[in-house]
């Protein structure tokens, strides 16, 4: 690959959970696609298509002549938001190289770039859940 083809996009990716995400900047005309599909048709949801788009709001002066390609899969559809969130972020920064844009998002919420770690505990035995356990009885 040539030096200038390397330079005309940008890879990022990211998790929450289970979900991974990754997303691809290209210039383009300001559109976002997730697996293919628009994001009106993959996210009918409207507060999961708000979640989605949150970082392309906050830099609207950014993504006005560029193209999302991203994907995602496992998880949740509120986990794969996240991560579409995250990664979708962390592309824009990385494409733009603007420190302006890395305060904007670190102002609003800093988890547009910096992922929530946290996971469910698996379940162990001797219980109906990862901690609880069953009563005993005694007589």
């Amino acid at each position: 690959m040539s030096p200038k083809a390397r330079e005309s996009y940008t890879l990022a990716s990211a998790r929450r959970k289970t979900a991974r995400a990754m997303a691809v900047i290209r210039k383009g005309s300001g559109r976002l696609y997730i697996n293919g599909l628009p994001v009106e048709v993959f996210a009918p949801n409207e507060f999961v298509r708000m979640k989605i788009l949150e970082p392309l709001w906050l830099a609207m002066d950014y993504v006005k002549d560029v193209d999302i390609f991203a994907r995602v899969k496992g998880g949740g559809f509120m986990a794969q938001a996240d991560a579409l969130r995250m990664a979708i972020g962390r592309a824009l920064v990385s494409y733009t190289k603007s420190d302006r844009l890395k305060e904007i998002f670190k102002e609003y919420d800093k988890t547009i770039l910096k992922g929530d770690p946290r996971q469910a505990e698996p379940k162990k035995y001797g219980g109906r859940s990862a901690r609880a356990r069953f009563q005993k009885s005694y007589r």
